[in-house]
């Protein structure tokens, strides 16, 4: 008996393998591609210029979409946030599309829950669940609008290098041109810090930009906030995001979550300059979407841009990322909390 096998996971050479094997013309995997990647058609039925007979065949050996939409929520300012209950429901992750001015960026999840533990984030209150495969990585960005979507984040739940063969065979099948066609330059990988994955994908033929989440400007900080940095060290870790800018000439950026009283200090500021001067990279800082159980607060507007400010005085190219979503479950994971708070009454 074949197994079925999903869609989004495959590659010309599958398509074009299953399509000999029930006796289709060799043009016809292109034609099967076609209907899968470029329409994203979630039927076999929509195989209009293929016979019945033949879709029939196709059936028993492809599934379209493995996920269901639990929750949809639509924010102000265009921001849709999506939680998506894979297989038989037991397994749930969020995936949220985020509108900008000529373009269409899509957050996705690696993972179910997320081994890290950041103290700060919803994402990881439950651990983790388990990884998400190819097809399922991809599924998300359809979902929230394939071919419309212009840019795609691994910022969503999870830790996307400790699920590394997965989220670079799905990060080629969103690049190809026989896939979803998303540039390289389009795609951001986003890791809390594995310096052995970070140099591992410096041999990555799909040249991403790489975002390493910070957070800090000094390890002790950063353990406080990140249980797995004790594993890691900030000096391995620039170590290692060096060795991936000489691989790609990718600059790197450097994700600093903003936490009020934390690590948003003037001293603070003053110490990340010192780490981004052996470096060649850029710095998001972000303003902390507030969780209900985490005690942690979102900083003061101006606090935020005195810090921008000692960063940009010192030579580091600076941007505050705009919030978006603040109207919804804004912070990573808060919605699949609230859902299954929900429903345990």
């Amino acid at each position: 008996m074949t197994t079925k096998e999903h869609v989004l996971e495959l590659f010309p050479r599958d398509i074009e393998a299953i399509v000999a094997d029930i006796g289709m013309p060799t043009f016809a995997g292109k034609q099967v591609l076609d209907w899968i990647y470029k329409k994203q058609i979630s039927s076999v039925d929509e195989m209009t210029n293929i016979s019945k007979e033949k879709r029939e065949l196709l059936g028993e050996r492809l599934f379209f979409r493995r996920s269901k939409c639990l929750r949809t929520q639509n924010a102000s300012d265009g921001t849709i946030k999506k939680l998506l209950a894979w297989d038989d429901g037991s397994k749930q992750t969020e995936t949220v599309m985020i509108p900008a001015k000529g373009r269409k960026t899509a957050c996705v999840s690696s993972q179910v829950g997320c081994p890290v533990k950041c103290t700060f984030c919803a994402s990881g209150i439950g651990g983790l669940e388990g990884s998400l495969d190819v097809g399922q990585i991809v599924e998300q960005v359809i979902e929230l609008g394939g071919n419309d979507i212009s840019n795609v984040v691994f910022m969503g739940m999870g830790e996307p290098l400790a699920n590394f063969n997965a989220v670079t065979r799905a990060i080629r099948i969103l690049n190809a041109p026989w896939g979803l066609g998303i540039g390289a330059r389009k795609i951001t990988v986003s890791t809390v810090g594995l310096p052995v994955a970070i140099e591992k994908l410096a041999a990555f033929d799909v040249p991403v930009t790489l975002a390493l989440s910070l957070h800090a400007p000094n390890d002790e900080v950063r353990q406080q906030l990140i249980p797995w940095a004790r594993f890691s060290p900030i000096k391995d870790l620039l170590e290692a995001c060096s060795t991936y800018f000489d691989a790609t000439g990718r600059e790197i950026t450097l994700e600093y979550l903003l936490l009020g009283g934390v690590n948003d200090r003037t001293a603070d500021a003053k110490e990340l300059v010192g780490l981004c001067k052996t470096l060649r990279c850029n710095v998001n800082l972000i303003r902390y979407n507030e969780v209900p159980e985490l005690d942690y607060t979102r900083p003061k507007t101006e606090q935020v841009r005195r810090f921008q400010e000692i960063l940009m005085k010192a030579g580091v190219n600076t941007h505050i990322r705009a919030s978006r979503g603040r109207d919804i479950s804004a912070a990573c994971g808060q919605l699949k909390r609230e859902h299954v708070q929900i429903n345990l009454g």
